[in-house]
Formats: structure tokens, sequence, C-alpha cells
């Protein structure tokens, strides 16, 4: 059984949502937007899915289009919110998990949609939260990931501006300042997944089975914690590599990874996965 990196990291994505869970994914997200459809066609079937830009209850399309805001995403959906019925939800806590990215994150799960360097005078002006400050405020979990930890510029010591909130920031912990949401639980990158340890600092918990720690550390702008039962992660399934590739036909997962990431290929036999 072959399979590509993007195709292992949407399905490492995907393993993070729990059966019955409402999850979320915000604007041009295809990663987490194939990673929930994923689950849901496979061992979370029970899950509620709200898609997007277009808010669309279990949606049915007949596949991921290159944009967010497609109406095909609306396809067979159980109902439509109203933007509004969204983040009322939300605020009461009533959607268990969303997925977050960033051009920055930090060792607490802070991400950094707004802008690199100072916000007065920015070497790069991103395109910012749409809310996503305001849900990670309230939401129980949240799932963050990148595919561009290897840049050494993603993970980051201190994001330049917090746009969605982790589990610190300079102005205190979450139950500090009054937030109700759990915060991130787990961050799926292109070399690992790391949780969160009990002082909300990211830690490695499973690598690639072509990366090492000290390929992790060297990427990595912060104390780069290590799990003691660190492992590899999980190889997919034949059902899970199937959801992906008829979900994504047109391979929009593939957009968010730089080139030379998407020539890793790998071969499962035997129980032992490994690159080739």
């Amino acid at each position: 059984m072959s399979f590509s990196i993007d195709e292992w990291f949407v399905i490492t994505l995907a393993r993070t949502i729990r059966n019955r869970e409402v999850v979320f994914h915000g604007f041009g997200s295809p990663c987490a937007q194939v990673a929930m459809h994923v689950a849901r066609t496979t061992f979370a079937r029970d899950m509620v899915l709200v898609e997007g830009a277009m808010y669309a209850i279990n949606p049915d399309p007949p596949f991921i289009p290159p944009t967010s805001n497609d109406a095909s995403l609306q396809r067979g959906a159980a109902y439509r919110m109203r933007i509004e019925e969204f983040f009322d939800a939300a605020a009461r806590s009533d959607v268990d998990r969303m997925f977050l990215s960033g051009g920055q994150i930090d060792r607490y799960g802070n991400t950094n949609v707004t802008a690199i360097g100072p916000l007065e005078s920015p070497k790069v002006k991103l395109g910012g939260g749409g809310g996503g400050c305001n849900l990670s405020a309230t939401i129980r979990q949240l799932t963050l990931w990148t595919t561009r930890h290897r840049s050494g510029r993603t993970l980051v010591e201190e994001c330049d501006f917090v746009t969605d909130l982790g589990h610190r920031t300079r102005g205190g912990t979450r139950s500090e300042l009054g937030f109700t949401g759990g915060g991130p639980q787990w961050l799926v990158t292109e070399l690992g997944v790391f949780d969160f340890d009990e002082e909300g600092h990211a830690r490695l918990r499973q690598i690639f089975p072509d990366v090492d720690p000290d390929t992790v550390r060297a990427a990595t702008g912060f104390e780069l914690r290590v799990a003691a039962d660190l492992r590899q992660v999980g190889p997919p399934s034949s059902a899970e590599l199937a959801a992906v590739r008829g979900i994504d036909p047109l391979g929009v997962r593939r957009l968010e990874f730089a080139p030379e990431e998407l020539e890793r290929t790998f071969d499962f036999h035997d129980g032992l996965p490994c690159a080739c």
C-alpha cells in the first residue's frame, strides 16, 4: 500500500476528531476540510460537520472545490446555519472542535494570522482572523495544524501578534482570563504530532518515519519537549486512503504543501511503514 505525505497528513488530522463531536473549520482550510469529511465517512459517522464559510450541516459535496465558498459545499446539507447562529452556538460551548492554523504558532498554541513583524510596520500583512479569536475562546477543543513546520519560521517562541488564543498569553492563562474553551489539544505538522502538557506547552508525541527528533528540533523555534513514549505516526488504513482520494480527487489539500514535501511517499508492509 503506497501513499503520499499529504494523504497521511490529512488522515492524521482527521484522527483528532472524536465521534459525535460538532466540528468546524474556517475559510481557506483545505487540509482541515478534507480531514473532516474523511472522519465523517470512516470512523466518526455520527459527528456533526459544519462546513466552513457555508455553515452547512453535514453536507455531501461531490468533491472538495478549490474555494471554501463554493455552492457545491451545501449539497445534501441537513441545514445551513446563519453566521449568528453558529457564533451563538460556539459562545455556549456547543461546538466541540475547531481546526486552526497560522503563519505563526507558538509554544502555547497561540496562532497569528494577522501580521509578521511589528503591527505598526509589519513585514507581512496576513489575512486576519475572521472571528477566530472569539471562537477559540469558547469552543471546547482546538486542533492546530501547519504544513510549513520545516521552514523554521512557523513554530515560534512567541507570536508577533496573537490572533487566536492558545493556552497562555502575556495576559495570563485561559482560566485566569475567564475563557471557557479548553484550548489546543493537538498540533499536527508535516513532521509530527504534538499534544500540550500540563503547563499548556507543546510536546512532541509522534513523528513521521522519515523524520527524527533532531530534524524537528532544528525546525522548532521553542524548547522541544518530547514525550517519554515518542512513537511513529500510525499508518493510514485502506478505508481512510480511499476516503481521501474519493472526497478530494482534485488534490486541493496539496496546495498547502511545499513542492519538496510532496515528494515524500511511503509504503506500508508487514506492519512497518518506511520512506521510499
